[in-house]
């Protein structure tokens, strides 16, 4: 499970220098600074969260219970749904898709929260 979450970590990093390198070389004057940015957004915030799954993954050898693992997984969730959704955005879908941007934001929020909860040594 530690070496799965790691390398599903470092997989999503790797995909978001590649992002901002696209939103930085390949999107300028294609779009609207406003979708520059929002794509920007989902670069930086799938990497903060690429980070807390390798973390998570570490701390699935360090502390016993399920909770470290579901944080990783809840992080990968809030990567697809919030980054998934304004990369999407960006690129030319329904404004109204970034309604859902927030339940990716929440799933962060729970990630943070189990990883929390896990360093704590609750089960």
């Amino acid at each position: 499970m530690d070496r799965t979450l790691f390398a599903t970590g470092a997989i999503l990093g790797l995909l978001a220098v590649a992002a901002g390198a696209f939103s930085a070389h390949a999107l300028g004057g294609r779009i609207s600074q406003e979708r520059i940015e929002w794509f920007q957004l989902g670069a930086r915030y799938q990497m903060y969260h690429a980070f807390a799954i390798i973390v998570a993954a570490w701390a699935v050898t360090r502390w016993p219970g399920a909770m470290p693992a579901a944080a990783g997984w809840v992080f990968l969730a809030g990567i697809v749904v919030f980054s998934g959704s304004l990369y999407a955005m960006a690129l030319g879908a329904p404004r109204w898709l970034g309604a859902i941007t927030p339940i990716g934001g929440t799933a962060f929020l729970v990630g943070w929260a189990l990883l929390a909860w896990s360093a704590l040594g609750y089960r």
